[in-house]
């Protein structure tokens, strides 16, 4: 089952950043296409704040079908309309993809790869991250990086894979928080803004084989 023109869609963010995933949003379904839904700009309720979206963001979203039955699907924002109103596009999920159970989102790992970073000024810097996922990193920097919440930084972080071959990801992130880590280093936690579907299948696949790594310990 596919949700319907005026249907609305209930709406978390996939984040890293805790607070940012609790977050819901409403939307109302103005058109739907062959591959894509296309909604307002989704609303928080609870504030009355419209939520800005990303090209690329990935989204949990669930609808409510007859009988009062929630149904659940991943998809990402793959543009914007601008009609009487602004709109937002998002990915069409297959009918097979839609499910009456929650699935988590993106799975986050803790793990120390480096990353370079380049801020908006044209400074550059290398740092370590703390964690990452297929829709996001964290990482820890000194406090002498100037950087701050909603800045845009360029980024190539270096990922080693089962296979020995070390992948480099080039990608676009917003800062959504700053906030100080207990090493005495600022953590910075990312959103992804721009990476390629290839590079962000690598970053998923990365965490996989990290989470096993894991719980062989």
């Amino acid at each position: 089952m596919l949700p319907k023109v005026n249907q609305i869609l209930h709406i978390q963010i996939e984040s890293i950043d805790e607070e940012e995933a609790r977050q819901e949003y409403k939307s109302r379904i103005a058109d739907v296409t062959d591959t894509e839904i296309i909604m307002e700009v989704p609303i928080n309720e609870s504030t009355g704040r419209l939520k800005k979206l990303f090209k690329g963001d990935g989204l949990s979203v669930y609808f409510i079908a007859e009988g009062g039955v929630k149904n659940y699907f991943h998809t990402e924002v793959s543009g914007f309309r601008d009609d009487v109103i602004r709109l937002v596009a998002i990915r069409k999920p297959e009918p097979e993809a839609v499910t009456q159970i929650q699935r988590r989102s993106y799975l986050r790992v803790p793990a120390e790869l480096e990353i370079a970073l380049r801020l908006p000024d044209g400074e550059r810097h290398v740092a370590l991250t703390d964690d990452v996922s297929g829709g996001g990193l964290s990482l820890l920097c000194p406090p002498t990086v100037r950087a701050g919440e909603g800045q845009s930084l360029d980024c190539w972080l270096l990922l080693h894979m089962k296979s020995g071959t070390p992948e480099h990801i080039p990608f676009s992130a917003e800062v959504v928080r700053v906030k100080m880590h207990e090493s005495g280093k600022h953590q910075l936690m990312l959103r992804f803004t721009e990476i390629s579907d290839k590079d962000r299948q690598k970053i998923i696949r990365y965490c996989f084989e990290r989470q096993l790594d894991i719980r062989k310990r």
